[in-house]
């Protein structure tokens, strides 16, 4: 029983970051691609932009709610603990997501009328800001949670600080990105031009966040500074900011060469390495820095318990969410619909 009570949440700690990893894959470009509404003013090529992932946006809040679950079932004190730190920006959250859904439903319906416009503002905005709370909320957990008695002790406005700002646009950047390099994979012509110019210049942006939030997080707090620069996480460590480089040199030249799945495959290596680093940094915290994964998670039966439903479901969602994307593949043109 000691054996499972040490392994099982470090189990389910793999089990959600590959839920979040999945979600910022799939949701990532579909907010990116509201975002980048703002950029590309033509009604034609907005429908075109949407069509790329109509067949399948609904699908990647999945992953989220997995995430939800798992913190909820398995994590019950960092659920307990994080909810109240980060109520408001979760709330805003889920009310942009909701409100950006419904927007992306009505622009349809209301197609050549003055009320298409207001809901392509609204599905621009709402993607805008989900973004922006997602990656604020990171950098708040990052930052660091205040905890008396395994009780969240501090304001509901702690997560606003310099440190999660940053955050938040860099996530908003980032996203951008692999909506204009998953454009760049699924559109062509004008578009897919427009696609290419704007993917290195946001590659530009989230590369210099991510040299500022990579700087920044060692000093957020003293366990992260030793975990970085002892040994032998330092032999983990040292390679990170080498791949980003590479990853960015190939994501050029991709660009430059017409190269389509290339760029989207180099957006989410930086994503990869963002979230790697972040894990390292974090690990074996659930609510840094002061809870750990053993200290906030359920007993090993409950975590069992739910280790089965879960080993049944998650192969039936990664095979569904697999052959949707599958059949749904190829390029987008502006002959092809949503209704």
């Amino acid at each position: 029983m000691t054996d499972l009570a040490y392994w099982l949440p470090v189990v389910w700690a793999v089990i959600l970051i590959a839920a979040i990893s999945i979600y910022v894959v799939l949701d990532g470009f579909d907010l990116g691609i509201g975002m980048l509404f703002a950029l590309e003013r033509d009604a034609t090529k907005r429908d075109v932009m949407v069509h790329t992932i109509a067949p399948v946006w609904d699908g990647n809040e999945t992953w989220m709610v997995l995430g939800g679950a798992v913190l909820y079932g398995v994590f019950p004190g960092a659920y307990a603990t994080l909810l109240p730190a980060f109520y408001l920006p979760i709330v805003l959250m889920l009310l942009a997501l909701i409100f950006r859904g419904v927007a992306f439903e009505f622009r349809v319906m209301t197609r050549g009328t003055v009320r298409e416009k207001r809901w392509t503002a609204g599905f621009m905005v709402g993607s805008a800001v989900a973004a922006f709370c997602q990656g604020a909320i990171l950098g708040g957990v990052v930052q660091g949670v205040k905890v008396v008695d395994g009780v969240f002790a501090g304001s509901a406005f702690d997560w606003l600080n310099p440190f999660s700002l940053v955050c938040g646009l860099a996530v908003m950047c980032g996203y951008a990105l692999l909506g204009a390099t998953w454009l760049v994979w699924r559109t062509t012509g004008p578009l897919e031009a427009s696609c290419r110019k704007w993917a290195w210049q946001l590659a530009i942006g989230l590369f210099c966040f991510i040299v500022i939030v990579s700087v920044w997080t060692p000093f957020l707090q003293a366990p992260y500074l030793r975990r970085w620069l002892s040994w032998p996480n330092f032999v983990f460590v040292a390679p990170v900011p080498v791949l980003v480089l590479v990853l960015g040199w190939f994501m050029r030249k991709g660009l430059q060469q017409g190269h389509t799945k290339g760029p989207f495959l180099c957006a989410l290596g930086w994503f990869m390495l963002c979230l790697s680093g972040f894990g390292i940094s974090l690990w074996p915290y659930a609510v840094p820095p002061s809870l750990t994964v053993w200290a906030v998670s359920s007993p090993p039966s409950s975590q069992l318990f739910q280790l089965v439903g879960t080993a049944i479901l998650l192969p039936i969602i990664l095979a569904y969410t697999i052959y949707s994307y599958h059949v749904f593949r190829g390029k987008v043109t502006e002959t092809d619909g949503y209704h």
